[in-house]
């Protein structure tokens, strides 16, 4: 899950395609890279997730091939943090990085499993063991040869407990990784494990750079050497990250020269960046998509996207607050907020409500499990059950002298977040219950508050990973500083459903596993699971090779290219 503005920021390249099943937090929506997921018939009946341009791309000329050259912007609320994946769990960061590594294996167009840097795969043994062959002649930038050792040891430093990475779950079930020689290995595993072949989805990292050095302290982090299609070339705090089309790439170099990450504080700005011509691709807010893209310049230089996000926002509770602890009060909460006015109202209708993390259609959804519908007196009698009442008529309910009050916390820049935070402000004020909003930017938001568990209750966005499997979120392990579990969310028969369904391969069975899990989120309410937006984005005409699919529009864009008479950027190599 990565976590675009809905997923994890206004940051446009999801990088859920180089580092496919990971989990990760957004500032604001993404452009998924194959993050859109699975069988795409709803509970109410088929429903296309392939996406549709508002208008025909304008003709190109002269006709031929791809022409290289011109450079894309693109603009982001949440500035990445690391650049080294297995340590990063912001999607700005994974965006990156999934341009400037590889990964064995990814998506193709239709999220079905391809081989990418590995020239091939088997599964063997009822999915006990898996067998890997690299491609020969994969280069890193500084011309060394990609083989066994560079897999062997990016194993090795995620397992490792000094690294502390939020994704070492998948690999710490490797029974044995045996390499065979340069370029063939095998993994063994104890028992199957569902994940087990999406896991390899995960970046490569260079032994020849990063052995000896204390990965959670390097500079490599600003400053990787990879052997994907982009090199970073330049990063300025703050400001702005620039990647450049790699030569050695071993897929063929991508058409377009640069790539420009502009750090930019908020969406209204993007938009108006993108308005302006100063940006080439944008996910619009339900507002800009409706109401403020039509007329010059959008019909005529801009193809419009629409389709169901793979991802979801929550309203989140820290478990070990001393009045969130209580599960009545969460659940009065939940019951006292209106997710059809959220959607209405801030969304303008562009998403649905969500119950729990998963994406509406695919095997994993719950068939019978509806969004908490708003209650607002049944709100009231919990809280009474809970010892709350209004004692001095002030409208603020409270116990043993202490006002029911706590504060949601959120990113800057985000204005679907801030909006959702202020209606729900206002749900609860008429149960009686006093919240306040802070919103701190984002790299600080994720660094010191959430990593560190300083908050009473946030507003956040996972992206939903093809596989269902999302033990690290919910586990009791990753309740540690760091953890995915930020929240504290422990429960035994949750830990036990997952690491069940993680090793259980008759899809069926692991449904029945994962709705009991669900069952139980409805049941504890560690989430109010608020809404899976619709994404909405926004991409200059001139570019060419958009193919709409299940995947989004994202999955190839290495492939995309401007006809060079329409090229607006000329950049000395």
């Amino acid at each position: 899950m990565c976590t675009g503005d809905d997923a994890l920021g206004t940051s446009i390249l999801g990088g859920v395609a180089r580092l496919a099943g990971t989990l990760l937090l957004t500032a604001a929506l993404l452009l998924p890279r194959g993050a859109a997921g699975g069988d795409d018939v709803a509970p109410d009946g088929p429903r296309s997730a392939v996406p549709e341009a508002s208008a025909p791309q304008a003709p190109v000329s002269p006709d031929g091939p791809p022409d290289d050259g011109d450079r894309i912007l693109f603009g982001t609320i949440g500035e990445a943090s690391n650049l080294i994946p297995f340590l990063s769990t912001d999607a700005s960061s994974h965006e990156v990085s999934g341009l400037i590594f590889v990964s064995l294996l990814r998506y193709d167009p239709e999220l079905r499993t391809e081989p990418w840097a590995a020239e091939s795969f088997s599964v063997e043994d009822e999915g006990r063991l898996l067998r890997f062959t690299l491609r020969k002649g994969i280069l890193w930038e500084d011309g060394k040869e990609l083989t066994t050792e560079d897999v062997e040891y990016t194993y090795r430093i995620v397992v490792d407990p000094a690294t502390a990475s939020p994704y070492a779950d998948d690999f710490m079930r490797v029974k044995e990784l045996r390499v065979l020689d340069r370029y063939t290995f095998e993994v063994r595993y104890e028992s199957f494990y569902a994940r087990a072949v999406e896991s390899w989805m995960a970046s490569i990292l260079p032994k020849h750079v990063l052995e000896g050095q204390d990965i959670r302290h390097t500079p490599f982090s600003r400053n990787p050497i990879g052997a994907g299609p982009y090199r970073l070339k330049k990063w300025e705090a703050g400001s702005s990250i620039v990647l450049e089309a790699s030569p050695t790439y071993f897929m063929g170099r991508p058409h377009i020269d640069q790539v420009v990450y502009r750090v930019i504080p908020d969406s209204a700005s993007i938009f108006l960046e993108t308005k302006a011509g100063r940006l080439d691709c944008t996910n619009l807010s339900p507002l800009q998509y409706r109401r403020q893209t039509s007329g010059p310049p959008w019909d005529t230089e801009f193809g419009k996207y629409r389709y169901l996000s793979s991802s979801y926002v929550f309203l989140g509770f820290n478990l070990r607050h001393p009045v969130l602890k209580d599960v009545r009060v969460r659940w009065a909460v939940s019951k006292a907020m209106n997710r059809e006015d959220i959607v209405r109202g801030v969304l303008l209708g562009e998403g649905e409500p969500a119950f729990g993390p998963y994406k509406p259609g695919t095997w994993a959804y719950h068939p019978t499990l509806r969004p908490v519908a708003q209650d607002v007196e049944g709100a009231r009698r919990l809280l009474a059950e809970a010892g709350f009442a209004d004692t001095d008529g002030d409208g603020i309910v409270e116990r043993d002298g202490k006002p029911l009050a706590f504060t949601i916390l959120t990113n800057q820049g985000n204005e679907q977040r801030i909006l959702t935070a202020e209606v729900i402000q206002s749900q609860l004020r008429a149960v009686g219950i006093d919240v306040a909003i802070r919103t701190v930017e984002w790299a600080a938001f994720i660094r010191e508050f959430v990593h560190k568990g300083r908050f009473d209750a946030i507003i956040l966005g996972w992206t939903i990973s093809v596989d269902p499997d999302i033990l690290p979120i919910w586990h009791s392990s990753g309740t540690v500083e760091g953890g995915l579990n930020f929240i504290g969310y422990v429960d035994p028969e949750v830990d036990d459903l997952l690491t069940r369904a993680a090793q259980t391969p008759d899809t069926e069975r692991r449904a029945e596993l994962y709705a009991r899990f669900q069952e139980l989120l409805a049941r504890d309410q560690p989430y109010c699971f608020l809404y899976v937006p619709n994404a909405l984005p926004v991409v200059q005409r001139r570019f060419r090779g958009i193919k709409p699919t299940i995947a989004g529009i994202m999955y190839n864009f290495d492939e995309w290219w401007v006809p060079r008479n329409l090229q607006r950027h000329s950049l000395q190599q």
